[in-house]
């Protein structure tokens, strides 16, 4: 069994015992140890759909900026607790937030969300807290007023983009096919 960084959650859960809210100025520390710890995404910090302009940005300089941005209550995630640990992400946030995520994008239609990116540590995969992520940021969204939740996802067999989750779970959930955003993500939509 591969080590886990202090301070991990357990290899197994009950969804009941999770509490799942906003980042906020209360959680910074904890969301900071879940990108920390090994295995993580602190190469990105969720940063990717967020760059404005080109060239390379530190990993330094990108949780420099995602941790602003959680600190200055941008609405932008929510992320499951269990025993007061941040134990997943899920990047949800007004479209305008981030930048451009698909050539058809309406800039022009109001109220409308993403959600853009999800981790689940390797250990947690597999029961269930990736749906029930995507559960919270409907919920999340549809109650800071979102009219329409857009999303990219992929399908399970894409070599890439999967940290924007799969196709079937946000069908499942009542996402409709809207396009394509390149050659593997699919832009999907949820109406309130």
């Amino acid at each position: 069994m591969p080590k886990r960084s202090r301070g991990s959650p357990p290899e197994t859960f009950d969804l009941a015992n999770i509490r799942f809210t906003e980042v906020a100025r209360a959680t910074l520390v904890s969301f900071e140890a879940l990108f920390e710890q090994p295995g993580s995404p602190k190469y990105c910090w969720c940063m990717a759909w967020r760059q404005s302009g080109r060239g390379h940005v530190q990993s330094d300089e990108k949780k420099r900026r995602m941790m602003a941005l959680l600190d200055a209550s941008t609405r932008s995630a929510s992320s499951p607790m269990l025993d007061g640990k941040t134990i997943g992400w899920c990047s949800v946030a007004p479209r305008e937030t981030y930048r451009k995520l698909s050539k058809q994008q309406d800039d022009r239609e109001s109220g409308v969300w993403s959600i853009v990116c999800f981790y689940v540590p390797r250990v947690l995969r597999g029961g269930g807290l990736a749906s029930a992520l995507l559960d919270a940021a409907i919920d999340h969204a549809f109650a800071k007023g979102a009219r329409v939740i857009q999303a990219y996802p992929v399908a399970e067999a894409s070599p890439s983009y999967r940290f924007m989750g799969f196709r079937d779970m946000f069908a499942s959930c009542g996402f409709r096919e809207a396009g394509m955003a390149g050659s593997r993500r699919h832009v999907m939509r949820l109406e309130h």
